[in-house]
């Protein structure tokens, strides 16, 4: 009888142990569970904010490029900078500079990175709304040293390959700026390079840069 009772005591303490161990066990696979749930979570959050920062980034570089357009208009027929006397001087109401702009390392004006009434100060071209919360600042600058009468040149500015100018090819681009004295062979017109940068401002207050490099012009 005795014999028996210990038996049972032992199967029962026995007993207990293995569910005590399955107790711990399923304990830490429960929160190893829980810690795997939440990583997911947390990386599907990070997911959303990346895709959702991309297509804010998209949405703004779409928007610059459009406003790119409306102001490069300036530069074509019937714009208000066609014609080198335009040109050669600043034109704050249409934030553009005759002169190459101070700029940053990265190569962003630095004008841009003033605050508002620093830049209001010296353009007076409105910012353009693209709607939305976005804001369009921007500056056009001729990359050459100085201004005024004249100094759309090779020795002030920096100038394009001839042979990159529209309309046909490099021979024919450089017949129709020779200027011939007499049937002797002139200099080549050669296009000066200008540097239009916006700074894009989102609303959360976010801002990108986007900056082009283009040469300019036939007349």
């Amino acid at each position: 009888m005795n014999h028996r009772h210990t038996l049972a005591v032992l199967r029962s303490a026995h007993d207990r142990g293995q569910r005590g161990a399955v107790l711990i066990i399923s304990l830490i696979v429960l929160v190893v569970m829980l810690i795997s749930a939440a990583a997911l979570m947390r990386s599907f959050d990070i997911s959303l904010t990346t895709a959702g920062n991309l297509a804010f980034k998209r949405d703004l570089a779409q928007q610059s490029e459009q406003a790119a357009e409306t102001i490069l208009a300036r530069f074509r027929a019937g714009g208000a900078l066609i014609g080198a006397a335009a040109r050669e001087a600043n034109s704050p109401a249409l934030n553009y500079s005759a002169t190459v702009l101070p700029s940053n390392p990265q190569g962003i004006p630095n004008t841009l990175l003033a605050n508002d009434a620093t830049f209001t100060g010296a353009w007076t071209g409105a910012d353009i709304n693209a709607g939305q919360g976005i804001t369009l600042r921007y500056v056009v600058d001729r990359m050459c040293a100085t201004a005024g009468t004249g100094s759309e040149t090779p020795d002030n500015c920096s100038v394009a390959d001839a042979s990159l100018q529209p309309g046909g090819s490099a021979s024919e681009w450089q017949r129709a700026e020779r200027a011939s004295v007499g049937g002797a062979r002139g200099a080549v017109a050669q296009p000066v390079v200008y540097r239009l940068t916006i700074r894009a401002t989102g609303p959360r207050n976010t801002q990108s840069f986007f900056q082009s490099t283009f040469s300019c012009c036939d007349s």
